[in-house]
C-alpha cells in the first residue's frame, strides 16, 4: 500500500518535468561529476563482486540521464535519484556531493544503512529546497532529526520510518519539523520518539498540514487523547497509530473521513465502545484493531459491494453476532478476530467470501455447523479453534480448497468421521482437530508404496501430500490402528494422536525420518514398545498412560522420553543409555524394580529423571559430570547409599526423595547447591538435627522445603533460616513471579514437578508448582526448643507447618510478619503463654491449627480469627472466649473437656477426620481425572488461571504481555 501510494504521487508530481524529458535528456557534465564523486565516497556493507558493481553504470564514458536510478529533467539536470536497497553503510554526510544537485526533486536513499556507525541525518538535506519526495527509512540514523527539513517547503511526501528509538524529534519537535511544509500529502515516522506531550502532537499535525492524506506514526511513544481538531483533516486516507499509548476512545468524528481507504490503531490502549459508523465507509479497506483488550463494540449492517479487504479484531472486546451482511463484502481477504467475545452461528453468507485468503476466528464463543468456504480457491488459512462449533466436517466443502495449507479446528464440539478428503488436500501442511469428539477408526487412505505396488485402483493416492508436517488429532475418540499410511508422510514432523482409544500400534516400515514429535499418551496400547532405531531424529516421544508392558530394546536420538504410568515391571533396560542426546526421562508410575542402571546416572546431558512410584530399591552413584535439574525418586524402597554421590548434582533444582527407606542424616552435602529449590524428604527414616556448618548463603532461592515424618530432632537453627532469600523477599519489593516449575523442550512445557504437601491440613498433590509458592512443613519429627523467631523473617512464605513435635516457649509474635501466610499449623507441641494477638494482622491466613498445646488466655478476636472454629484451639485448657467457649467475662472458664486427653497426639476425632477423609477422597478422584483426562487438565488450568487472576488481579497485565510477546513469533 506505502509503495503504491508512493509510486502514486511520484507518477502526478515528476510527469511532465522528469517522465518524459528523460527520453531526451542529456546530463549535464558538472551533474555527473557530482554524481561520481558521491559514488566514490560511498561506502557498501562489503566488497564482494555484486557489491562493487551495484552502481556499475554509474562510469565517466555514458550519459548520467541514462544511468540506474538516475533521472533527469529535458535540460539535462539531475531531478530524480533512487539508490534504496544497495546496503550502503555511509560516506553521505554534509561535504557530501549529493548535495551539490540542487534540483532534486526526488531523493530515495531507503533500506540502507546510512546511520550504521551512530550517523545523523545530514542537515545539508535542507539545501535541496526543490525536493518535492523525500525518504531516508530503515537506514538506523541517530540523533536529532535535523530542524533545516523544515526548510523544504515544497515536501509532498516525507518518510523518516522505521529509523530506531535512537533517532528522536526532541529538539526540533513535531510542530517545529512540520509547521512550514504545508504541501506535505504523506507523513511517515514510524518508531521515532516523538516527544510532544500528551495530545500535542494532534494540534502539530491538524495546524500545519491541511491537506494530509497519510499520516503513518506506529511506535512514536504517543499518547492521547485524539483531539478533535484533527476532524479538519478531511483528506486523511490512510490513519497508521500503531503500539502507541493512546489510552482513550476512539473519536467519532473519524467516520466522517470520506476518503479513509486504512485505518490501524494496533495496541494503542483504547477503551470504550468503537464506532460502528466507521466499518461502513465505503472507501475503507483496511482496519486494524488488535491487541486493544480493552476496547468494545460490534461489528454493523456491512453495504453492498463494500470496498474491506482486511478485518483484524485480535485480543478485543468486541462481540455479539457476527451480521448475516458480512458476507456482502466480496472483497473480503483477511479476518483475524481470535481471541474476541463474538457468540452465535457462523454465517451462512460466508460462502460468498471467495476472495478470502485467511481466516482466524479462534478464541470466541462460536456455535453451530461451519459454512462452505467451497467456493474461496484462494485460501490458504483456517483457524476456528476454541469455540463451540459442533457438527461434522462435510468432505465436500473441503475439496475445492487447493490452496489450503493450514486447517485448525482444535477444541470445539465437532464429531463423526474425519474425512479422507482433508489429507487429499494437495498443499495442506498442518492439520490440528485436536480435543472435539471425532469418533471412529482412522480414514481408509493409501500410503505411497502400497500405491506404486497396486496401482490406482486404491481409495487414496498420497503422492501429493508430502507437504503435511503437522498433525494433531489428540483428545478425540479415535479407536482401532494407527494406520500404515500416518508412517508414510516423509515431511511429518509433529504429530499428536494422544487422548484417544487407539489400541494397536504395529510399525512395519517407517519413512519418518523427519518426526521430531511423537505423542501418542492416554490411548490403549499394550504390549512391548515398538522398536525405533537410530534413523529417528524423535526429539519428543511420549508413550505415557497406556498398557504397554515392556520396553525392549529402544535406540534413540531422542531428548524427552516419558514411559509413565503403563505395566512396566522388571528392571531398567540399558538400552536406554543409548539414548545420548536423552535430557528428560520420566519412567514414574510403573512396577520397574532392582537397580536404577549407573550407565543413566551418569548420563551428563540428563536434565529430568522422574522415576516415582516404582518399586526400585538402589540407585548407582551419581557421576562428578551429573548435570540433572529435577531428580524425583520418591515412593520406592530405597535406601540412602547413593545421597552422597548427589554433590556433584550441583545444578539441581528439584529433589524429591519422600516415602522411601532411607536411614541417613540430614544431607548438609547439598548445602552448596545454590540452584536447589524444593526438597522433599518426607515419610522416610532422616534422623538428627538439621543444622550444618558454614551454612552462609546456602539455599537462596529455595521455596519448598518438607522434612515431615522423620526423625529429625533438637532445636531448628534460626541461623539456616535467614539464608532463604527466596522465602524473604516480601512481594512488595519484588516483582511477581509467575512461572511454573516446568521443563521447556523444543516450545513443549513439560510438567515434571508434581509435588504432595501438607497445606490447611490437608496432604496435597500440586500438579501445578507456581513459583509464587513457598512452603515449610517440619511436621511429624521430634524437634524441640523454641520456634525460632527468624521464622518471621520469611515475609513470602505460603505454609508453615511445625505440627506433631516437642516445640516449647511460647508462638513467636514475629509470626505476624508473614504478610502471606495462608496456612499455619502449630498444633501437638507443648507451647505456653498466650496467642499473640499481632497474628490477627495476618488477612490471608485462610487456616489456623493451634490444638493441642498448653496455650492460655483470652483467643484474640477480629480479622481473621472470627472465620476459624473450635477445632483450631481445642485441647488448650487454658484457652477461653469465642470460637471455643462464650465470652462472658474475663473471669469466665471455659468447660473442662470429657474424656482423658493426657496423650491428645494419638487421639482420633472422627468430627475432624471424617470430613477430611471425604475431602481427601474426592481430591483424589479429581487429581484422577487430571491425570488421565487431557481435557479435564485444560479446564483445570483455565480455572486455575481464572482463581489466580482474582487473587492477584496484578498478574493479568503481566501476564497478558508475555501472552503477546510469544503470539508476534507464531505463525497464522
Amino acid at each position: 500500500m506505502k509503495t503504491l501510494l508512493h509510486f502514486f504521487l511520484f507518477l502526478i508530481t515528476l510527469w511532465v518535468s522528469i517522465i518524459i524529458p528523460a527520453v531526451h535528456s542529456q546530463c549535464i557534465k558538472d551533474q555527473q561529476l557530482s554524481l561520481l564523486q558521491f559514488k566514490k565516497s560511498l561506502v557498501f556493507h562489503d566488497i564482494s563482486i555484486y557489491s562493487l558493481t551495484r552502481l556499475i553504470s554509474w562510469n565517466a564514458s555514458t550519459d548520467c540521464c541514462s544511468w540506474v536510478g538516475v533521472t533527469c529533467s529535458r535540460s539535462g539536470r539531475v531531478v530524480g535519484l533512487d539508490i534504496s536497497s544497495k546496503q550502503i553503510y555511509g560516506g553521505i554526510d554534509n561535504s557530501s556531493s549529493l548535495f551539490h544537485l540542487h534540483y532534486l526533486q526526488s531523493l530515495n536513499l531507503a533500506d540502507n544503512r546510512l546511520g550504521s556507525y551512530s550517523q545523523s541525518i545530514p542537515s545539508a538535506i535542507g539545501n535541496l529546497l526543490n525536493l518535492r519526495y523525500l525518504n531516508l527509512s530503515l537506514n538506523d540514523y541517530s540523533g536529532q532529526i535535523p530542524i533545516e527539513i523544515s526548510r523544504l517547503r515544497r515536501l509532498v511526501v516525507l518518510d523518516f520510518s522505521n529509523n530506531g528509538p535512537v533517532s528522536q524529534l526532541g529538539s526540533p519537535n513535531l510542530h517545529m519539523l512540520v509547521h512550514n511544509l504545508t504541501e506535505l500529502r504523506q507523513l511517515y515516522l514510524d518508531g521515532i520518539p516523538i516527544s510532544e506531550q500528551g495530545s500535542e502532537w494532534c494540534q502539530a499535525i491538524s495546524s500545519s498540514l491541511p491537506n494530509l492524506k497519510v499520516l503513518s506514526l506506529s511506535s512514536c511513544n504517543l499518547s492521547g487523547p485524539l483531539l478533535e481538531s484533527l476532524a479538519k483533516l478531511q483528506s486523511l486516507s490512510v490513519i497508521r497509530l500503531d503500539w502507541n499509548n493512546i489510552s482513550a476512545p476512539v473519536p467519532g468524528f473519524f467516520a466522517n473521513f470520506s476518503n479513509l481507504t486504512v485505518l490501524s490503531l494496533t495496541s494503542c490502549s483504547l477503551h470504550g465502545t468503537f464506532p460502528k459508523e466507521i466499518f461502513q465507509l465505503p472507501s475503507l479497506q483496511s482496519i486494524d484493531l488488535s491487541d486493544n483488550d480493552r476496547l468494545d463494540g460490534s461489528l454493523p449492517e456491512f453495504p453492498r459491494n463494500g470496498s474491506l479487504q482486511h478485518l483484524h479484531l485480535r485480543w478485543t472486546k468486541f462481540s455479539g453476532l457476527l451480521p448475516n451482511s458480512i458476507g456482502n463484502l466480496k472483497m473480503l481477504s483477511t479476518i483475524y478476530i481470535r481471541d474476541c467475545y463474538f457468540t452465535g452461528p457462523m454465517p451462512k453468507s460466508m460462502t460468498n467470501l471467495t476472495r478470502l485468503v485467511s481466516l482466524s476466528m479462534s478464541g470466541n464463543k462460536l456455535e453451530g455447523s461451519i459454512p462452505s468456504f467451497s467456493g474461496a480457491n484462494n485460501v490458504g488459512y483456517i483457524d476456528l479453534s476454541y469455540n463451540g462449533l459442533t457438527g461434522t466436517i462435510n468432505s465436500t466443502h473441503w475439496g475445492n480448497l487447493t490452496k489450503l495449507s493450514s486447517l485448525d479446528l482444535s477444541s470445539n464440539k465437532l464429531d463423526g468421521n474425519i474425512p479422507a478428503s482433508l489429507f487429499s488436500l494437495p498443499l495442506l501442511d498442518y492439520l490440528h482437530l485436536s480435543s472435539n469428539q471425532f469418533s471412529g477408526p482412522f480414514p481408509e487412505i493409501s500410503n505411497v508404496s502400497s500405491y506404486l505396488l497396486n496401482g490406482p485402483d486404491l481409495k487414496l493416492d498420497l503422492r501429493n501430500q508430502s507437504n503435511l508436517y503437522s498433525l494433531d488429532l489428540s483428545d478425540n475418540q479415535i479407536n482401532g490402528k494407527i494406520p500404515d499410511w500416518i508412517w508414510s508422510l516423509s515431511n511429518l514432523e509433529f504429530l499428536n494422536l494422544s487422548c484417544n482409544s487407539l489400541d494397536s500400534l504395529e510399525v512395519h516400515s517407517i519413512n519418518l525420518t523427519n518426526l521430531d514429535y511423537l505423542d501418542l499418551h492416554s490411548n490403549q496400547f499394550h504390549g512391548q514398545i515398538p522398536i525405533l532405531s537410530s534413523p529417528f531424529r524423535l526429539y519428543y516421544l511420549d508413550f505415557s498412560r497406556n498398557y504397554f508392558s515392556s520396553i525392549g530394546d529402544v535406540f534413540l536420538n531422542a531428548s524427552f522420553f516419558s514411559l509413565s504410568s503403563n505395566n512396566l515391571n522388571g528392571i531398567i533396560p540399558e538400552s536406554l543409555c543409548n539414548s545420548h542426546f536423552l535430557e528428560v526421562l520420566d519412567l514414574s508410575n510403573n512396577s520397574l524394580s532392582g537397580t536404577v542402571p549407573q550407565c543413566l546416572t551418569a548420563m551428563r546431558r540428563l536434565e529430568v529423571l522422574n522415576l516415582r512410584r516404582n518399586s526400585l530399591t538402589n540407585v548407582d552413584d551419581f557421576s562428578h559430570n551429573c548435570g540433572l535439574k529435577t531428580l524425583d525418586i520418591s515412593e520406592n524402597h530405597l535406601q540412602g547409599r547413593f545421597l552422597k554421590s548427589l554433590v556433584s548434582c550441583t545444578q539441581l533444582e528439584v529433589l524429591n526423595l519422600g516415602n522411601n527407606l532411607i536411614t541417613e542424616p540430614f544431607p548438609c552435602f547439598l548445602r552448596n547447591t545454590s540452584t536447589l529449590r524444593v526438597l522433599v524428604l518426607r515419610s522416610n527414616k532422616f534422623y538428627g538435627r538439621i543444622g550444618c556448618r558454614n551454612i552462609n548463603g546456602t539455599w537462596p532461592v529455595l521455596q519448598i522445603i518438607d522434612l515431615a515424618h522423620n526423625n529429625f530432632s533438637g532445636e531448628v537453627p534460626g541461623t539456616a533460616l535467614t539464608t532463604w532469600q527466596a522465602m524473604k523477599t516480601s512481594k512488595n519489593d519484588a516483582p511477581l513471579k509467575t512461572s511454573l516449575l516446568q521443563y521447556e523442550l523444543w516450545g513443549v512445557q513439560y510438567q515434571e514437578d508434581t509435588i504432595t504437601v501438607t497445606n490447611k491440613g490437608l496432604a496435597v498433590e500440586l500438579v501445578i508448582v507456581l513459583t509464587i509458592f513457598t512452603s515449610i512443613d517440619f511436621s511429624c519429627n521430634k524437634f524441640n526448643g523454641s520456634i525460632p523467631e527468624e521464622i518471621g523473617e520469611l515475609q513470602s512464605l505460603y505454609a508453615l507447618n511445625l505440627s506433631n513435635n516437642a516445640f516449647t516457649g511460647a508462638v513467636p509474635s514475629s509470626l505476624s510478619n508473614l504478610s502471606q501466610l495462608e496456612s499455619l499449623d502449630l498444633s501437638k507441641n507443648k507451647l505456653r503463654g498466650q496467642i499473640p494477638p499481632e497474628l490477627t494482622k495476618l488477612t490471608f491466613l485462610a487456616f489456623l491449627n493451634l490444638s493441642y498445646n498448653q496455650l492460655v488466655g483470652r483467643i484474640p478476636s477480629g480479622a481473621q480469627f472470627s472465620t476459624f472454629d473450635a477445632a483450631s484451639f481445642q485441647g488448650n485448657k487454658g484457652l477461653w472466649g469465642p470460637p471455643l467457649t462464650a465470652d462472658k467475662n474475663p473471669g469466665f472458664s471455659p468447660p473442662k473437656l470429657e474424656g482423658n486427653h493426657s496423650n491428645p497426639g494419638h487421639e482420633i476425632d472422627w468430627d475432624i477426620i471424617g470430613p477430611e477423609i471425604g475431602f481427601t477422597c474426592g481430591f483424589g478422584i479429581a487429581i484422577g481425572s487430571l491425570l488421565f483426562c487431557k481435557r479435564w487438565r485444560k479446564w483445570y488450568y483455565r480455572a486455575m488461571y481464572d482463581m489466580l487472576l482474582k487473587i492477584f488481579p496484578q498478574l493479568e497485565q503481566r501476564l497478558d504481555h508475555h501472552r503477546r510477546h510469544v503470539y508476534v513469533h507464531q505463525r497464522y
